[in-house]
């Protein structure tokens, strides 16, 4: 009888080993990304074909230092690796190390060597080593490491038929494939704990894996409490006379010890040439003064980037969905139905696919920039300064995109490691000013600064403009800097990076990457956004049926009266119902509380509707006041600035009304996308909670203080 159950083969490696490259290379598009159980760590499981009649199953596991875990993402690995009942734990494992950087690469190779996994060891960047002038002796590294080896080019695919027959070979016959491990200096001691462990749990068949158990048994899920107290009476009873650190490190020295000099047999420079074209570019992109300038540089281009190049794509995405709507308006009957067809589903359909452009641009160069080998830089450079926040170098990536959007800078943070990090990241990305406040800001800005010069050169309006993305950036490091606080970890955050070799990008893992980011948000986070803008539709479609009817009439009799044109009288009509809808009632209940604040009922309706997204502010404005459905932001500024109140006759929108408005919409989370996208990356509703309550205390006190002073 065949057994159904795949045969699965783990990719492991180092971070910027060419380990995703050649994953993306075996399986192409027969892959998924999903998340380890429990965790938000992602995982990609693929289909290698070997032959016509021969398959396997790959994961490509996270870029792991060694099985002694500092981040979340290595402790995953160790939780796979060290777990035989796993479902995801390997039949064999594939090996990639960087042939560059081969001393470093090989401590978790020993490692997992040491576990008893069939193995072959795959040598990338064969390509990059044969121009810098290394003379490999594979063979000799083959007999001297213990493990079939395999050179590969990523780039050209050099290697990849050798490979894919040492892999249909493990699969017949796995145990040919046994490593002859390389460290073998267990001291008596671990000898005896291991020993001792083996007698009390069946299963603690391996004496290297049973040393991992005793090290990291409070972070291994797998072992029942049973098993676990058990692990741990042995740890405690032999304490005194191994303490696990010391072992740790003596272990990493003497597995550096064995195979250092098994590499300086095997590999020789061909020429002395110390002065590399990765040396001499790093001299300008590192330097503590030019290397900054030239970051901000970068990241001011694919701003502008995501900013500009993506407004061509997403004009034509509004305006097929316009068409969309239009046609499905005139073909179906006149209807409640129609309306939730046009203006629930196709109109939150729109919501998810305008994105789509920044996502794909963003990841795009941001892919760009990794492949190439620069962004390894970048996080070397700032790392030290984000530290202070609570932050890590991989956060200034997100936190400066978050000027363009937040969803797509939101979903960059899956490169950093430290789950800590990566929260505080998350949570204070939406903080920077993006794109959907500009049209907020014009409107308002014009109510609170006249438009003249300062010193003769600058707009005075242009200067404030510019403040508040200055308010988002403060806000966004001092909010980090409290969350640093307040967040507890046991996961210690080192600066563990490898920086690669400089290489041209390979577009077929680039291309993969923004193909996997697209899919993953529109699938996961587009479920979420189309539900939400269904809700806010039926919200401000529907209300009491008596304050409906009574709204239809009082705009017609007024249309009437004033013999209003067709399309005025429409406007008016919105205008009626939208007040008289649940949104209107909600903006009415909650007036009280936004009045300290210099709000009305209708700004309240405008803070309901936008967060659907916060450029709605302008259209729902522009309905309330009966002008239609027009985005022109300075006729709508025109119309607010004749609004009085009906009791004292004042202007609604003042300089303390205005500015009250501006703050709340720095501070506030009027968008429901991004809380989507932050629900998708955490995998929680706890935290998307945590951020809009917070987000929004601060926009409330900031308002309040504002226009309280002022007013």
């Amino acid at each position: 009888m065949k057994d159904n159950k795949p045969f699965i083969i783990g990719l492991l490696g180092n971070p910027n080993s060419g380990k995703s490259s050649l994953f993306n290379q075996l399986t192409g598009l027969r892959q998924h990304v999903g998340n380890f159980p429990g965790v938000t760590v992602e995982k990609k499981v693929g289909t290698a074909v070997l032959s016509e009649e021969d398959e396997i199953t790959l994961i490509d596991f996270p870029g792991t230092y060694s099985l002694h875990p500092t981040t979340q993402d290595e402790r995953v690995v160790l939780n796979v690796i060290a777990n035989p009942t796993d479902e995801f734990h390997p039949n064999a494992v594939v090996y990639v190390a960087d042939v560059m950087n081969l001393e470093k690469h090989l401590l978790l190779f020993t490692q997992v060597q040491n576990l008893g996994f069939p193995m072959v060891l795959v040598l990338s960047m064969n390509d990059i080593a044969e121009k810098e002038g290394l003379d490999i002796d594979t063979k000799r590294l083959e007999k001297e490491l213990g493990s079939p080896i395999v050179a590969i080019s990523n780039r050209t695919g050099e290697g990849l038929v050798a490979l894919k027959g040492l892999m249909a070979a493990i699969k017949q016959t796995p145990e040919t494939f046994l490593p002859k491990p390389l460290y073998k200096h267990y001291s008596s001691v671990e000898k005896k704990i291991t020993s001792t462990l083996e007698k009390a749990i069946p299963e603690a068949n391996n004496t290297y894996r049973n040393l991992l158990w005793l090290h990291h048994y409070e972070h291994l899920p797998f072992l029942t409490e049973i098993n676990k107290e058990k692990v741990g009476e042995i740890a405690i009873e032999n304490h005194s006379e191994y303490v696990p650190l010391r072992g740790r490190i003596n272990e990493t020295m003497q597995r550096f010890d064995i195979f250092t000099p098994i590499i300086h047999r095997a590999i020789k420079a061909k020429v002395n040439n110390h002065n590399t074209l990765t040396d001499r570019v790093d001299a300008v992109v590192m330097h503590r003064i030019f290397g900054p300038i030239i970051f901000f540089v970068l990241m001011l281009l694919i701003f502008q980037a995501i900013f500009t190049w993506s407004s061509i794509p997403m004009d034509w995405i509004e305006q097929g969905i316009g068409g969309l709507s239009s046609l499905a308006r005139n073909t179906l009957p006149v209807g409640w139905f129609t309306d939730l067809l046009t203006d629930g589903l196709i109109a939150g359909l729109g919501g998810v696919l305008i994105f789509i452009p920044q996502i794909a641009i963003l990841f795009f160069l941001i892919s760009l920039l990794e492949e190439v080998g620069y962004m390894s830089r970048a996080v070397f450079m700032f790392d030290k300064i984000m530290q202070r926040f609570g932050l890590n170098g991989r956060s200034i990536v997100a936190l400066i995109s978050g000027g363009a959007c937040a969803i797509p800078a939101v979903m960059s943070t899956r490169t950093i490691s430290n789950w800590k990090e990566r929260l505080i990241t998350i949570m204070v990305t939406p903080l920077i000013s993006c794109s959907a406040r500009i049209p907020v800001y014009i409107v308002l800005i014009g109510f609170v600064v006249p438009s003249i010069s300062v010193l003769g050169i600058f707009n005075a309006q242009a200067l404030v403009f510019m403040g508040l993305y200055l308010l988002g950036i403060v806000a966004a490091l001092g909010a980090a800097y409290v969350f640093n606080k307040i967040l507890k970890t046991n996961e210690r955050s080192f600066l563990m990076i490898q920086l690669p070799e400089y290489r041209s990008p390979q577009i077929r893992n680039v291309g993969m990457n923004v193909y996997e980011k697209v899919k993953s948000f529109t699938i996961e986070a587009g479920k979420i956004i189309l539900i939400i803008s269904v809700v806010l539709w039926v919200l401000a479609t529907f209300g009491p049926t008596e304050s409906m009817k009574n709204a239809q009439l009082e705009a017609q009799n007024v249309a009437k009266e004033q013999q209003l044109s067709e399309s005025a009288a429409a406007d008016l009509l919105a205008s009626k119902t939208l007040e008289a809808s649940y949104a209107g009632h909600f903006g009415k209940f909650i007036e009280p509380a936004i009045k300290p604040l210099g709000f009305d009922w209708k700004i309240g309706i405008a803070l309901v509707t936008s967060f659907a997204a916060r450029e709605v502010f302008v259209g729902t404005m522009a309905t309330i006041y009966s002008i239609g459905s027009t985005e022109d932001e300075y006729a709508i500024q025109e119309q607010m600035a004749k609004e009085v109140h009906p009791t004292t006759g004042e202007p609604v929108y003042t300089m303390a009304t205005s500015l009250s408005l501006l703050l709340f919409y720095v501070f506030a989370m009027q968008c429901m996308s991004t809380l989507a996208v932050v629900k998708r990356e955490t995998n929680s509703w706890k935290w998307p909670v945590i951020q809009f309550v917070f987000m929004s205390a601060l926009a409330y006190l900031s308002s309040l203080l504002v226009y309280q002073l002022l007013s």
